[in-house]
Formats: C-alpha cells, sequence, structure tokens
C-alpha cells in the first residue's frame, strides 16, 4: 500500500496492498478498500464503508459520514461500493440510517460527478451516470444504466428506472420511468422513450418499436394509466422492456411521471 507521508491510514482500516493514497487523505479505522483503488489528495474516508476494486476517489471526497437524519443515534450502518467507480471531486455519500436494510449502496461502473450528493439508504445499480450537482435524497434507488442530469433533486424514496434519462435541474417527486426520457418542464413530463441512449445500449429494433407505442399510450393519449396499461397488455407486445415498464408503475408507491 502506497500512502504519501501526510496521509493518516487507521492501523485496522483495511486496504489491499495495491491500493494507493494521496497527501493529507484520511482513513478510518472500518474503511476497507479493494484491489487497485486510488484514493487522491484530501479524500477523507470513514464509518464503516467498503468499497471494492478499482475505484478512483478524487480530492474532497467524504465517504462514509453520518447521515443527515435528525433521527440518527449513532447505529452501526454502512456503505458498499462496488468496483470501477469514478466519483469525483466533492461527493459526499452517507451511510444509512437505521431504517431500512440499514446500507447506502452503489453498484459498479458508475461515474459520478463533482458535487454530487447520495443521501442515506440510496441503492445505486451499475452503469450509472449523475452529472454536476445532482442529489438525491434518502431511500432514493437508481437502476442501471440510467443518467441523471446536472443540479437534479430526488426526493426521497423515489425510483429512478433502468435506461432512463433525466434532463439537468429537474425536481424530482415521483418514480421516473424505466426507458423513458423525462425533462424539466414544469410540470415534469415524459417526452417519450430514450431512443439515443437505448440504441447505445443495444436494444433491437423491435424493442423499440415496441417501447414507443408503449410510451404513446401512457403520455400521449387520453388514457389515465390504469386505461393505459390495460391497452399495453392489450396490444400484446413481445419486447420483455414493455414488460418491465409495466412492472415498474404496477409497482410503484409515488407515482410514475407522465
Amino acid at each position: 500500500m502506497k500512502a504519501h507521508p501526510t496521509a493518516i491510514v487507521h492501523p485496522n482500516a483495511k486496504l489491499a496492498c495495491s491500493v494507493t493514497v494521496g497527501p493529507y487523505s484520511l482513513i478510518g479505522e472500518n474503511v476497507e478498500l479493494g484491489e487497485d483503488c486510488e484514493v487522491m489528495s484530501h479524500c477523507v474516508l470513514e464509518g464503516n464503508a467498503r468499497i471494492g476494486r478499482r475505484n478512483r476517489i478524487f480530492p474532497y471526497a467524504a465517504i462514509g459520514f453520518a447521515p443527515q437524519d435528525l433521527k440518527y443515534r449513532g447505529e452501526p450502518t454502512r456503505v458498499e461500493i462496488g468496483d470501477d467507480n469514478t466519483i469525483r471531486e466533492f461527493i459526499t455519500i452517507n451511510r444509512a440510517t437505521e431504517e431500512g436494510d440499514r446500507i447506502t449502496q452503489i453498484g459498479n461502473h458508475n461515474l459520478l460527478m463533482a458535487y454530487v450528493h447520495i443521501a442515506h439508504n440510496c441503492h445505486l445499480g451499475s452503469h450509472i451516470i449523475m452529472a454536476n450537482g445532482a442529489s438525491l435524497a434518502g431511500h432514493v434507488e437508481i437502476q442501471d444504466h440510467a443518467s441523471v442530469g446536472a443540479f437534479c433533486g430526488i426526493h426521497q424514496f423515489c425510483r429512478i428506472g433502468a435506461y432512463s434519462f433525466l434532463g439537468s435541474y429537474s425536481v424530482v417527486n415521483q418514480d421516473i420511468l424505466p426507458y423513458s426520457k423525462t425533462s424539466a418542464p414544469r410540470p415534469l413530463s415524459v417526452l417519450g422513450a430514450n431512443r439515443l441512449g437505448l440504441e447505445r445500449r443495444g436494444l433491437s429494433a423491435d424493442d423499440m418499436k415496441d417501447l414507443e407505442r408503449a410510451f404513446r399510450l401512457l403520455s400521449r393519449s387520453k388514457l389515465n394509466t390504469t386505461q393505459a396499461l390495460e391497452a399495453i397488455e392489450a396490444a400484446a407486445l413481445k419486447s420483455d422492456h414493455v414488460r418491465a415498464l409495466v412492472e415498474f408503475i404496477r409497482t410503484s408507491e409515488r407515482g410514475v411521471v407522465k
């Protein structure tokens, strides 16, 4: 393990031999860092934090600190971060509260840009992009391959669906549909399927055709949500992605943006 002389690494911290720690960084007692992680200068990693392999943590990131929740009383909760994530400058990732599963969790291959905030008990999948200044309240779920624009604010307990694209400056207080492109005008509105992003992810032409038909029924018809779901099912669309979209809506507890 290569640590700059000005770095402070607690003797009980568990760091792989290939980890590097930059100047003036602080690694706490209960932190674990996997192989080939790079912690740059002025980072602070604290609390029960387990961080996987090949993560790059840029200057002034703060990971594993107590949640910003007045109910928190020092319970032994944790943060878990997977592999191959890029965590840019001034990011804050809080450990969980006792409520729920007691974990703030981030998957693999995510790009978290500068000033992103991830609050307690959030669950992020993999291959997610969060642009500068995007902020998550507690208990938010972001599914795989979603993109969250700069300076978005996500209300607690909301879900951001897989493969969705959320435009910059959006304020979200309901679930964002998977596969959708949703933007910031008030009221927040779905603009249709996230066609460019889905094509980049390799969805077939047939999948795209079925998804676009489903979105027309959801957001451009005069049907309410229940009627639109019935119409989608009656159309017997074959794509598994349409079935995932329908299931996402049926399991929503906060309602979905249409």
